[in-house]
């Protein structure tokens, strides 16, 4: 069962494309909705700082860290990939810190900034993109991590391990390819 974290963001989209799918999903909106079914986690696009606030107010945090080091795949889009990243450009404390990247936060700018591209990621080819103040990863921290595109000179899909980390919204396209990768981990 795929677990959706749902305390802001793009939550709905993710769905979606899992009922596309056929693949089961819950919200998680509180600690107990972490259940031993759980067995996936998408951790959505949306405000980090928000949703890192929310994760500890509703005792989500730990238990969320527990399943990520436990290695059960993650997919981290936009504030997501901000969640999981070992190291925030300007910021001092990482939320997951499970994914070794360093991250810029709002890399492209403002919501005027937003933008959408299509690129190839791991033999995905012509996958359309949608950027919407994106944050980008500035380094890899490990010679584990698998740099799955680069648009614009700038890092934007990663994977290490059982992790997705994505700067875009693959949720905001009708592309269900990146969703069927991450569920073959």
């Amino acid at each position: 069962m795929v677990g959706i974290l749902a305390v802001q963001g793009a939550f709905i989209e993710h769905a979606h494309c899992l009922e596309r799918l056929d693949c089961e999903y819950k919200f998680l909106r509180n600690r107990a909705d972490i259940t031993a079914d759980i067995d996936r986690l998408i951790l959505t696009g949306g405000e980090s700082t928000t949703q890192r606030k929310l994760l500890k107010e509703l005792d989500m945090l730990y238990p969320l860290k527990n399943l990520i080091s436990d290695g059960i795949p993650v997919m981290g889009t936009c504030a997501g990939l901000i969640l999981l990243a070992q190291k925030i450009s300007g910021e001092e404390e990482p939320v997951f810190a499970s994914l070794p990247v360093e991250v810029c936060r709002n890399a492209y700018g403002r919501q005027l900034g937003s933008f959408s591209a299509s690129g190839d990621i791991n033999g995905i080819r012509d996958f359309p993109m949608r950027f919407i103040r994106a944050p980008f990863v500035k380094k890899t921290l490990s010679d584990e991590v698998e740099i799955l595109n680069v648009t614009d000179e700038k890092i934007t899909a990663v994977r290490y391990k059982n992790q997705l980390g994505f700067a875009f919204h693959p949720e905001l396209t009708d592309d269900l390819r990146l969703h069927e990768m991450y569920l073959s981990l």
